[in-house]
C-alpha cells in the first residue's frame, strides 16, 4: 500500500448518483485532492424519470461528462469490498484503489418480497429493470393489463404513466394510496388516478404473483385471483450489502451507520451520503431531495476532517413532495422540514409544471456544482461533531 502524499490526497467516490455526483463535484474543487468516481455504469441515470423510461416518454441517461467535473476521474466497474484497515476498494475487475478518504455513496434499488415476484415480476427501481419493464410492454404489441403493487409515490407515478399511454392499470396497496400525503393531497390523488382509468385497490395485500395471475387478499379476508399481463412491484427499497460484507456497520435495512456529519461509526476515513446511509436520529427518506444537500455535506465534512477540524452536522429540510400522474397533472404537497405535510397543496397541470422543473433543477443542480463549485447549499446545522465519539447523537444500531 501507498504512503500519503503529503500534499495530495486521494478521495474515492463509490457510486455516481444524485449523491456521489455532488459529493465528487464539491470535492474536485480542493486543489489538494484527487478525486476518483466509481461507478457500475458509464451514464448517469435519472432515477425520478425511470418511470417515464418505462413507458416510452423520456430518456433518463445523461453523459456524466454533462454533469460532473473534469477534474473527477471515473472508473466503470462495481465495488466488491472495502478493505478499512488497508484503506483499499476492491473492485470486481479485480483491481484495488487505494484511497485516503472514501465517500460511500451506492444508493439503493427494489425490493421485492413477494412470493412469485423473483420470477415474474417487474421493477422500475433502476436502470436495468425499467429497461425490461420497457421491453416486457413493448412485446404487448398494445394496450395490456398491468398490476401495480404498491400505492408510494413511485407505485402511483408508474401507474398514472402507463394508463395515459393507454394501459389498463390496476393498483394494488396494503395501504392507503399516497398514504405519505395529507389527506386533501391523498384525495386528489386518487381522482386523478380515476381520472386516467387507473383502478385502485387500497387496504388489499397481494399474497402471489404468477406469470398471469396475482393473488390479491382484500381486507374484508376475500381472496381474489386476478388476470394481469404483467406485473410491477414497487413496494419498498433496498441498499446494495457493500458495508456489510466489509465489516463495517450498518442498520437494519443495511444502510451505513454514521454520525451526524456523515461519518462512519467504525472508521474516520469512510463517509456515508444518499439512500445507503443512515445518521442517528430521523433517517431521512430515500430521495434525490435529501440525496444530493448530503452529497455535499459528506463533501464538506472529508475537507473538514482532511484540516483537522470538526465536521459540522448535516440535517436535510425538506420541501415537498411531488408526485406526477401522467405528463398533464401532478400532486404537489408542501412539507415541514421533517418530511412531514403541511395543508398545502398544488394540483393539475400548475403541480405537473412545477414537477418537471423540479427534475430539470436536479440536473441543473450538478451541473452548476461542477462548473462553480460551492453553489449548492448543503444539508447542515451549526453544530460541530467529535468523530472520535462511537455513538455520537444516537445509539447504533447494529
Amino acid at each position: 500500500m501507498r504512503t500519503m502524499s503529503e500534499q495530495r490526497s486521494t478521495v474515492v467516490v463509490v457510486g455516481g448518483g444524485y449523491a456521489g455526483t455532488m459529493a465528487a463535484n464539491r470535492l474536485a474543487a480542493e486543489s489538494s485532492f484527487d478525486v476518483v468516481m466509481v461507478n457500475a455504469r458509464d451514464h448517469f441515470v435519472e432515477r425520478i424519470r425511470l418511470h417515464q423510461w418505462a413507458a416510452g416518454t423520456a430518456t433518463p441517461t445523461r453523459d456524466f461528462e454533462t454533469l460532473l467535473s473534469a477534474r473527477v476521474r471515473r472508473i466503470v466497474a462495481t465495488a466488491e469490498h472495502i478493505d478499512a484497515p488497508g484503506r483499499q476498494v476492491g473492485l470486481d475487475s479485480g483491481d484495488r484503489l487505494d484511497y485516503d478518504w472514501l465517500v460511500y455513496a451506492v444508493g439503493s434499488s427494489g425490493r421485492a418480497a413477494i412470493e412469485g415476484a423473483a420470477d415474474h415480476a417487474q421493477q422500475v427501481t433502476d436502470w436495468e429493470s425499467a429497461t425490461r419493464l420497457r421491453n416486457r410492454l413493448a412485446e404487448l404489441r398494445g394496450a395490456g393489463r398491468v398490476t401495480v403493487v404498491g400505492g408510494g409515490l413511485t407505485g402511483i407515478e408508474t401507474a398514472a404513466e402507463l394508463a395515459e399511454a393507454g394501459h389498463r392499470v390496476t393498483l394494488v396497496t396494503a395501504d392507503e394510496i399516497a398514504s405519505s400525503l395529507s389527506v386533501r393531497g391523498r384525495e386528489r390523488t386518487r381522482r386523478a388516478l380515476e381520472h386516467l382509468g387507473v383502478v385502485c385497490h387500497e387496504h388489499t395485500r397481494v399474497e402471489r404473483i404468477g406469470a398471469t395471475t396475482v393473488t390479491l387478499v382484500h381486507a374484508t379476508g376475500e381472496w381474489v385471483e386476478a388476470a394481469t399481463d404483467i406485473t410491477v412491484v414497487t413496494t419498498g427499497f433496498a441498499v446494495p450489502d457493500l458495508a456489510r460484507r466489509s465489516g463495517l456497520t450498518c442498520d437494519h435495512l443495511g444502510r451505513l451507520c454514521t454520525d451526524a456529519a456523515l461519518v462512519s461509526v467504525d472508521d474516520e476515513r469512510i463517509l456515508g451520503a444518499g439512500d445507503a446511509v443512515a445518521p442517528p436520529g430521523n433517517v431521512p427518506r430515500m430521495s434525490c431531495q435529501a440525496a444530493m444537500p448530503l452529497g455535499v455535506a459528506a463533501a464538506q465534512s472529508v475537507r473538514a476532517l482532511a484540516k483537522g477540524e470538526h465536521p459540522v452536522a448535516a440535517y436535510p429540510g425538506f420541501v415537498a413532495q411531488c408526485v406526477s400522474l401522467g405528463r398533464h397533472a401532478a400532486t404537489l404537497q408542501l412539507t415541514h422540514k421533517d418530511d412531514s405535510p403541511t395543508r398545502g397543496v398544488v394540483t393539475g397541470r400548475g403541480a405537473a409544471l412545477m414537477k418537471e422543473l423540479i427534475c430539470r433543477g436536479t440536473i441543473w443542480g450538478l451541473q452548476l456544482e461542477a462548473r462553480h463549485p460551492g453553489i449548492y447549499p448543503a444539508a447542515r446545522s451549526t453544530a460541530s461533531v467529535d468523530h472520535r465519539d462511537p455513538t455520537p447523537n444516537g445509539q447504533v444500531v447494529p
